[in-house]
């Protein structure tokens, strides 16, 4: 619902089968909504996405305007957002990766062709002290032996190639049931460890 009570300006896309629906509000920005499924407590649903940035690596020029980079517990940043700057490196290091005809990642989330539906972790809002967090953060590295064959379908990509280390995903995790039209509400300072 918009500021003045009217909800005729939201627009919602579902993106698939996996539960969740996103909403654009003109004057709030996008949220996610559980649209046709219940999210049981502790399980991972949506992921936080985009390029994998060290804590010693730059992003200011990235970070001047952008609601979307997460800063993990040891200083890791994860740049999620879909447009300028961002985009351009986060579409750079992907391609930059590509080994032959095998992709390293999935970029379908900058598009409007979403295959993966649980690509949108980037968009939940915070809770407030009316509306409780419903979910929590689940920082996780993909391990070395991960099927280079699957990475296609990790919306992740690391900013630096030079280095050698696990790329860092972030899983949303429920803390309690989630009922169809819920919004996914998080705390920034909640993680499970």
């Amino acid at each position: 619902m918009n500021q003045q009570g009217d909800v005729s300006e939201i627009e919602t896309e579902s993106v698939g089968a996996s539960g969740v629906s996103s909403a654009v509000c003109p004057h709030w920005g996008p949220e996610i909504w559980t649209s046709n499924k219940i999210f049981s407590a502790w399980k991972g649903e949506p992921l936080l996405l985009g390029t994998v940035n060290q804590r010693y690596e730059p992003i200011f020029f990235q970070s001047i305007g952008n609601p979307f980079i997460f800063r993990c517990l040891d200083g890791v940043l994860i740049d999620g957002n879909d447009k300028g700057i961002s985009k351009v490196v986060y579409r750079f290091s992907r391609g930059r990766d590509l080994l032959g005809p095998l992709k390293m990642s999935d970029s379908t989330w900058l598009t409007s062709e979403i295959h993966n539906p649980l690509a949108v972790g980037q968009y939940v809002n915070n809770c407030s002290n009316n509306r409780a967090a419903n979910v929590c953060y689940q920082e996780f590295d993909v391990p070395a032996v991960f099927p280079i064959e699957l990475k296609q379908y990790i919306p992740n990509i690391s900013y630096n190639y030079n280095e050698q280390r696990p790329l860092r995903c972030v899983v949303l995790v429920a803390l309690r049931d989630i009922n169809q039209g819920e919004e996914l509400l998080s705390n920034d300072y909640t993680f499970i460890s």
